[in-house]
């Protein structure tokens, strides 16, 4: 499978937060920007860490936000939240994260949209690049992801 669309609308670079909530409050914000998922999907997101540990940060400088699919999620759909200053999730080898990806995603295609965006990263130059990133259309370059965004919502079912 392919990764998602990156609407431009899904990408903020060199954003200023407090903590790791709010860098994943924003990643949320960007989904629901996108039509990907409803506003309330981030508040899932942070929950999810809250109840796992920082699981999401998946290598160094580099967090996948998600929960699980559910009723607020639309579509399929990333965003990219770059940070000005990095910030600490808790993890012990990974932190700071500088780059953090939402994924909003269905129960047909959670698992395989996961694995496309782990063959990005297999490139370890991969998250240091999107920290560096000055336009949404350098970032969809980086991550392969193609123009625009779903034409139909996912059953979520």
């Amino acid at each position: 499978m392919t990764l998602p669309p990156l609407p431009d609308d899904g990408v903020e670079l060199g954003a200023t937060v407090a903590d790791w909530r709010a860098a994943v409050q924003l990643a949320g914000a960007r989904l629901a920007d996108t039509g990907a998922a409803a506003p309330q999907y981030a508040d899932e997101m942070i929950r999810m860490i809250e109840e796992h540990g920082p699981y999401v940060v998946i290598a160094p400088g580099l967090a996948l936000a998600h929960a699980r699919p559910g009723s607020d999620v639309f579509a399929d759909g990333l965003s990219v939240i770059t940070l000005a200053t990095p910030v600490n999730f808790g993890h012990p080898h990974n932190d700071p994260v500088a780059v953090v990806i939402g994924l909003a995603a269905g129960y047909a295609t959670h698992l395989s949209v996961v694995a496309a965006l782990a063959n990005v990263f297999n490139d370890s130059d991969a998250a240091a690049e999107l920290a560096a990133a000055s336009s949404a259309d350098e970032v969809r370059g980086i991550l392969g992801a193609p123009d625009g965004y779903p034409s139909s919502p996912l059953d979520a079912a």
